[in-house]
């Protein structure tokens, strides 16, 4: 391979078969169960960065499923989104992610920086309740449940939401393993199509972890819970700080 063919051809690795296709990239029939609860101020400032900004001390908790998502495939997802600001701009820092596919864990980490782990999450319908679950191997992590479908919500005000910012902490080690890339990077969904929306009584279960600790954000209160069904694009990201680059 020649050093030109390299340089133009190459975006992801192993180069010869990338384990993942150029983006953007479209979810159709993504389904989230997204639960807020309030937690522990010193424990959201242990993790979440600057310069972004923590207005109240909440977390929301998402079991997302995938079906149809372009290169990506058909996988599950669960993790936190910590509501942050920037520059006064209400945004959602993402915390900790898990899912069930080889692909996305890759792109979403090696493109965005999305803190993305190996484990087994899970969204399903039991009767009249949404439950989401959460296993590392054979130890349950995370256990939400939502009455299904109780109140439709106002489809606007939900719509508006999908089109706040969100934000990651993006490491790349150098081969020494020192980072050579320490980024705050920033991004968008778009073309969101919201197909149903509702609201009901949520409780939400977190357990101790050495490889997933999600209860280090202890639930202290749940305040909201939410049933989404979308189609939307993930849009590629942008570098809003660069923590190597020598102030000024």
């Amino acid at each position: 391979m020649k050093m030109s063919d390299l340089v133009t051809t190459a975006f992801a690795m192993p180069v010869t078969s990338p384990s993942y296709p150029k983006g953007p990239y479209r979810f159709v029939n993504r389904e989230f169960l997204t639960i807020t609860y309030r937690t522990d101020m010193k424990a959201v400032r242990r993790v979440v960065p600057e310069p972004l900004e923590i207005p109240e001390p909440l977390v929301k908790y998402e079991f997302i499923r995938m079906p149809d998502s372009t290169g990506f495939g058909d996988y599950t997802e669960s993790g936190q989104v910590i509501p942050v600001t920037l520059d006064g701009v209400a945004g959602g820092y993402v915390h900790s992610m898990f899912l069930n596919d080889d692909a996305p864990i890759a792109g979403g980490r090696e493109i965005w920086g999305f803190p993305k782990k190996l484990a087994d999450p899970s969204l399903r319908v039991e009767k009249d309740t949404l439950v989401g679950t959460l296993d590392v191997g054979s130890v349950r992590v995370a256990t939400g449940t939502m009455g299904y479908k109780h109140r439709e919500l106002d489809h606007y005000k939900v719509q508006k939401g999908f089109e706040a910012p969100n934000f990651m902490l993006k490491v790349i080690p150098h081969v020494d393993c020192t980072p050579r890339i320490c980024e705050l990077v920033r991004y968008y969904t778009t073309d969101v199509t919201l197909k149903g929306a509702w609201e009901g009584p949520a409780g939400l279960e977190l357990h101790q972890h050495a490889l997933a600790p999600v209860s280090d954000l202890p639930v202290r209160e749940v305040v909201s819970a939410v049933h989404l069904m979308t189609d939307l694009t993930l849009g590629l990201g942008e570098v809003v700080h660069d923590y190597l680059q020598p102030k000024g």
